[in-house]
């Protein structure tokens, strides 16, 4: 009897685990925001492959950028480069090739569930104005905190033309409990996944550019990772929680 117990809560928990629908990945937008200088968010990178913008990603050392999981899967680190200190799309700045692309070995291509990759390049950043290292946040944000998030992506749902000038917005991280609540239908979110929006949706974004930086108070607090549309109410935008998956980063790059 004991044994058919355990049985059926292990099935319990299995099936507890799964999504009840696919998590949906974001295609990177920026909705609400405003044209931006690289100057002014030196971090920020253009993952491109075979020479077009794909992603965003960051920089956390001379050698090392954090991007999602999901941009590298099915990359090879030949295709891939990385764009630093261009405020536009695909021009200006340096270009640094991928040696290795490593995805998180738990990453869920169906729930999204440890959505990080670091990426090693060559050569490496030389820093000055316009290409900086973030460092990483050691703490989730808290409810209520502004965090800003930045990128190339289209700026309207379903649009697809992609803006030249790189694109930020602001927007405030929402609640666990309240995240849980509106992805519900997806089975809520992980401990490794942060939510930030605008409670009306609307003017404000709710997405970045995919694999992209959500910075809270000068760290490197989420990756933009998943969600439902685009800046609806109701629909928090879900980040990688860098928090909660640091410690692959450091394991693979030392950065701390």
């Amino acid at each position: 009897m004991l044994r058919y117990l355990v049985l059926a809560s292990l099935i319990a928990c299995s099936l507890s685990a799964v999504p009840k629908a696919k998590r949906p990945r974001l295609d990177g937008r920026i909705v609400g925001g405003r044209p931006a200088d690289i100057a002014d968010y030196p971090y920020q990178l253009s993952f491109e492959y075979y020479g077009s913008h794909m992603c965003g990603a960051s920089i956390i050392s001379p050698n090392w950028v954090v991007t999602a999981a999901h941009c590298v899967d099915g990359v090879s680190a030949s295709s891939a480069t990385f764009r630093a200190g261009g405020s536009i799309r695909e021009s200006g700045g340096s270009v640094h090739q991928a040696t290795q692309l490593i995805a998180n070995p738990n990453y869920d291509y169906y729930t999204i569930d440890f959505d990080v990759a670091v990426a090693r390049v060559s050569p490496a950043f030389s820093y000055g104005t316009g290409v900086q290292p973030i460092p990483l946040a050691s703490s989730e944000p808290s409810a209520g905190q502004i965090a800003t998030v930045s990128g190339w992506g289209t700026t309207s749902e379903g649009g697809s033309t992609l803006p030249s000038q790189l694109q930020v917005v602001s927007v405030p991280i929402v609640s666990r409990s309240e995240c849980n609540q509106a992805y519900s239908d997806y089975g809520g979110i992980t401990d490794d996944m942060i939510c930030a929006a605008e409670q009306q949706g609307g003017k404000d974004a709710c997405q970045g550019d995919s694999g992209g930086p959500l910075v809270v108070n000068g760290q490197l607090a989420g990756i933009v990772s998943w969600g439902v549309g685009c800046a609806e109410q109701g629909y928090p935008g879900v980040y990688s929680n860098v928090a909660s998956l640091k410690g692959f980063i450091t394991e693979q790059t030392g950065v701390n």
